[in-house]
């Protein structure tokens, strides 16, 4: 099974600190080793705020996990085309925007960024941000060639924003369920008959900063509230066909 979004740091590389904040090392053998319960057949590894711009720790997990990972980057928006591609070929899929923590490239550059990846590598984007900050950019967000979103959208109150980019291709991360504010099951019900194929499931871990860290129980919720078969999509299928996964991969 795809596990959509996972964060993995290796030690060793130099971090750039977040308001003062550094995690603890968690590497790829700390990850595999908490999902060793699992079917574990790939994933997606995702840049954190205070790793800004560095590629090599992504790069580095990437190589260890295997070719059923992929990879979330952060980059400026000075990257050139020959170093957007040799990503690409890296396993690279999405570049994020931090909106919430920072340590990305700043929102004014997100359209011709996201349009640039895309038709160059066919990477799409992905927004770390509270769902509340959504609205103002609903038409842009819209209108994006491939855009998903973090964590629920954090907030209920822009809940209805999400949803709506939902019903219209937004793909969004079942992912971090201690960070947001409502009810986690009505929220993936009313994702899923929004748009089956909007959700990804993911552990988040090691789920720096959030209020609890990832439970298997978050897991059987997934299967609880949606079923064996929602389940498969959310689980697997829905992350396989976003990331470009050929079953092959996922061996």
């Amino acid at each position: 099974m795809v596990l959509g979004c996972s964060l993995v740091m290796e030690t060793g590389v130099r971090l750039a600190a977040n308001n003062g904040y550094l995690p603890a090392p968690f590497t790829c053998r700390d990850y595999l080793h908490r999902m060793q319960a699992y079917r574990l057949t790939g994933g997606a590894i995702v840049s954190g705020s205070f790793q800004a711009f560095g590629q090599s720790y992504l790069l580095a997990a990437l190589t260890e996990l295997g070719p059923g990972f992929v990879g979330v980057t952060q980059i400026p928006a000075s990257t050139t085309d020959d170093e957007i591609l040799a990503l690409d070929r890296a396993g690279i899929r999405a570049m994020r925007f931090n909106l919430k923590r920072g340590g990305s490239e700043d929102i004014r550059h997100l359209d011709r960024l996201a349009r640039r990846v895309h038709e160059l590598a066919g990477w799409h984007v992905e927004l770390y941000a509270d769902s509340r900050e959504l609205a103002p950019i609903y038409p842009l967000l819209r209108a994006l060639p491939a855009l998903s979103i973090d964590h629920l959208g954090l907030s209920g109150e822009g809940f209805p924003t999400l949803l709506r980019l939902a019903e219209h291709g937004a793909r969004v991360k079942a992912t971090g369920f201690s960070r947001v504010g409502f009810d986690v099951a009505q929220a993936l019900k009313d994702l899923y008959h929004a748009n089956p194929e909007a959700l990804m499931f993911g552990t988040d871990l090691p789920s720096t900063r959030a209020p609890k860290p990832y439970e298997d129980a978050d897991f059987g919720l997934v299967i609880e509230t949606l079923g064996l078969k929602g389940a498969e999509q959310v689980f697997y299928a829905n992350a396989a066909k976003f990331y470009r996964l050929s079953p092959e991969t996922l061996r």
